[in-house]
């Protein structure tokens, strides 16, 4: 299953300086090309992967992808009860158990868990069963070329040529519309970095090998900053009542600030300070599910920039880690998509960058709709009511 807002994410934030280029988008599409070939030839591309690019064709169906993100406009509760499936909790523990002298390894080496790195290999491609079938040179290219945010896309453009060039990949290599290829959608600059021989047979397939997709996976983990042997996220119980303006994945505070607050285990039994500070994150409000989000969470954001998204990875670990399904609570009643826009809209109206109105709840929007329930007095916590957008 391809969900791309995603690696979008991770496009934006591994982002390195373009070196000097005639013209980044835009224009005639094969004049642009030749500007690609023109550095990519100097940053040491040889013919193989000049020949591919010049093959490569503008692709619509890759701008069309690009342009539609509606999976992100479902809440959290929709969108990780459809993603934590029955299916993926069964084969990602036998796979676990399965490879579990790979993951040995992986976890030695670069202190990554078998279950945050099974999580991401279960969303992304369902074990491998489904990485994608757009031509990924012409995706990247054709995106590169658009003008609505060739940032994202054109840095990924010679680090593909080099592994083309190499013969790492073949010039014709399928993946997702975003240029992610392999069973955990590795972006070609993390391929060429970041790529791991796991199986010792000399060469990185991350199509097709599993040791290699399990080590890879676990090197790029690491390298967006995860801290061996810390938790990632812990669901919690909170209070009817707290400092909702304290809550938010990025206020980290003291185990025991939250436990005088009023913040359990979800059976109610006080947590245990192991010296750690976490986030509270309350993805549906105050009254919907509760997670306390340590450092290692932020690499899920590393990872994918949807806060949903990112949560679902982060609680999917969390289960093949053994811990129970999370509990639902009863969320006040939330927005629709119309209603959604037209928040935005009023948010823009006051002041607020918002990003696009989209109908989707993004983190600019989540911080917009806190500051202006700290101006309405209402409970401080990120969720969208309709007793809110009236009150605008």
């Amino acid at each position: 299953m391809r969900l791309r807002s995603q690696a979008l994410a991770a496009l934006f934030l591994c982002a390195t300086a373009l070196p000097a280029m005639a013209q980044e988008c835009g224009g005639d599409f094969e004049t642009w090309k030749q500007g690609v070939a023109a550095e990519a030839k100097a940053a040491g591309v040889g013919a193989a992967g000049l020949d591919a690019l010049e093959d490569a064709t503008f692709d619509e169906r890759a701008l069309a992808r690009d342009r539609a993100q509606g999976v992100f406009t479902q809440t959290f509760i929709e969108f990780s009860n459809r993603m934590i499936s029955a299916y993926r909790l069964k084969q990602g523990a036998a796979n676990m158990k399965k490879y579990a002298d790979v993951f040995a390894r992986a976890d030695q080496q670069f202190g990554v868990q078998a279950p945050v790195i099974t999580a991401f290999w279960a969303l992304e491609t369902d074990f491998g069963a489904v990485q994608g079938d757009f031509h990924t040179l012409s995706a990247l290219v054709t995106l590169s070329h658009d003008c609505r945010r060739p940032q994202l896309f054109r840095q990924q453009l010679v680090p593909l040529l080099e592994l083309i060039d190499r013969g790492v990949l073949p010039a014709d290599v399928k993946g997702a519309w975003a240029g992610e290829i392999g069973q955990t959608q590795i972006l070609p600059s993390d391929y060429l970095a970041r790529g791991v021989d796991g199986d010792g047979d000399g060469k990185i397939d991350l199509r097709n090998s599993v040791p290699d997709v399990i080590m890879t996976t676990a090197n790029k983990v690491l390298s967006r900053g995860w801290k061996r042997d810390e938790p990632w996220i812990q669901e919690v119980r909170v209070p009817d009542e707290m400092p909702w303006d304290q809550t938010g994945r990025t206020n980290k505070l003291p185990l025991t600030q939250w436990a005088q607050w009023g913040v359990t285990n979800p059976d109610g039994s006080p947590l245990v300070d192991k010296g750690l500070k976490a986030g509270l994150a309350l993805p549906m409000g105050r009254k919907g599910p509760a997670f306390l989000t340590y450092d290692n969470f932020d690499v899920y954001l590393e990872w994918n920039q949807s806060f949903t998204y990112a949560l679902t990875a982060a609680n999917l670990a969390a289960r093949l880690a053994g811990a129970p399904p999370l509990d639902p609570r009863t969320p006040d009643q939330g927005l629709n998509n119309e209603q959604m826009k037209a928040l935005q809209t009023k948010l823009e109206a006051r002041g607020y960058d918002v990003g696009t109105v989209d109908g989707i709840l993004g983190t600019n929007t989540r911080e917009a709709i806190r500051k202006e329930q700290m101006r309405l007095g209402l409970p401080v916590d990120g969720w969208p009511t309709p007793e809110l957008l009236a009150k605008l």
